[in-house]
């Protein structure tokens, strides 16, 4: 990877902007169930406007009602489809970075394969043949590199995602992942979302989740053209006569207002809510809860009991692990057993953390 790009003054304002919400939210205690109602509604947002921009017709609402209700829509099956699989990959990535599993060439190709054809599909090979990017008209956008080159490519931007992370701030390694990863263009179809996905990865992989409260794919679509224009950093259209080497500080530039101000939105919605919804004793005992404690405590907003398959599918975790984290936290006294039979083992809220629901 041979971009250059600059630490303008817009960026480094942008990047300070992220990094003063950031710290806000880490040390803003919400309730468990106000909490999970925004990561859904998060979630919700970014898979209907990720899917937007390729031209999925379903609207937000409609979007909703597939994902929590399973609703079909008849004759338009292809869009319900897509919302799915999108909603899907999120929860697959988010299960990766709560394992703490790195990112790798073939998880990509299994995130894509989830975008593309769902739960079951085999991780996709990447692509054998040249394709292009064309406007409505016809006219050629973008030809990417020879497939040939592509393999090359995908492990070069991967080794420096690992490699770069500590001299290059977070959220500037995600954008220019991102302007990579769609200048690769490594599938026949889909590289968007999938862009826009390992995105998101990177940012919630480095400690830029902010509760998953956010979707990036919202300010996109707000400014198709400008997404569109900021990604073309070069005049030629080919890969290899310039578009390799590109300065890609506009690109950083736009990337960047987008994070700062979908994470300003944050967090004044993260203010609106905790504006007298939780008292100081209550307070007290989430700061002693880390962050899997607390995921792990909103499911108590719709159930009384908890068994160690729900903390390892919320967590992305082996049920293995999850049993032992579930002992762990009995010792530290916010859960109790219910049901101590050794297959149906439940688990409660002690009495002095029911008060956090």
């Amino acid at each position: 990877m041979t971009y250059s790009f600059s630490f303008t003054p817009s960026i480094v304002r942008y990047l300070q902007s992220i990094e003063r919400v950031r710290e806000l939210v880490r040390l803003t205690i919400l309730p468990p169930l106000i909490a999970e109602q925004l990561r859904i509604r998060a979630h919700i947002r970014s898979t209907h406007y990720s899917t937007r921009i390729e031209g999925n017709r379903l609207t937000l609402k409609e979007t909703e009602q597939v994902i929590q209700q399973g609703r079909l829509f008849p004759g338009r099956e292809r869009d319900v489809q897509e919302v799915e699989r999108y909603y899907l990959a999120l929860q697959q990535m988010e299960k990766w970075v709560e394992g703490e599993q790195k990112i790798t060439e073939a998880r990509i190709r299994k995130l894509h394969a989830l975008l593309i054809a769902g739960r079951r599909a085999k991780p996709t090979p990447y692509r054998d043949g040249q394709n292009v990017v064309r406007e409505a008209s016809g006219e050629i956008v973008y030809m990417p590199p020879e497939a040939e080159d592509v393999p090359g490519l995908m492990a070069e931007m991967v080794r420096w995602i690992h490699q770069s992370e500590p001299d290059i701030p977070v959220p500037m390694v995600a954008g220019i992942a991102h302007y990579q990863f769609v200048t690769i263009h490594p599938f026949y179809d889909g590289n968007g979302r999938t862009a826009r996905t390992l995105t998101t990865w990177i940012l919630h992989q480095g400690g830029y989740d902010l509760g998953k409260f956010y979707s990036l794919e919202e300010f996109y679509t707000d400014d198709f053209a400008g997404y569109y224009d900021a990604l073309v950093t070069h005049p030629h259209h080919n890969y290899y006569f310039g578009r390799n080497e590109a300065d890609i500080t506009p690109w950083l530039d736009y990337f960047l207002k987008g994070v700062a101000v979908v994470f300003e939105q944050v967090a004044e919605e993260v203010e609106s809510q905790t504006r007298g919804a939780i008292d100081d004793s209550a307070g007290d005992l989430l700061r002693q809860l880390d962050h899997r404690s607390r995921r792990v405590l909103g499911l108590f907003s719709g159930q009384e009991f908890i068994r160690s398959s729900d903390v390892a599918n919320i967590l992305g975790i082996s049920t293995r692990q999850a049993r032992d984290l579930l002992i762990e936290w009995v010792e530290q006294g916010w859960l109790e057993i219910a049901d101590p039979s050794r297959r149906g083992r439940k688990y409660e809220l002690s009495e002095t953390h029911q008060q956090l629901l």
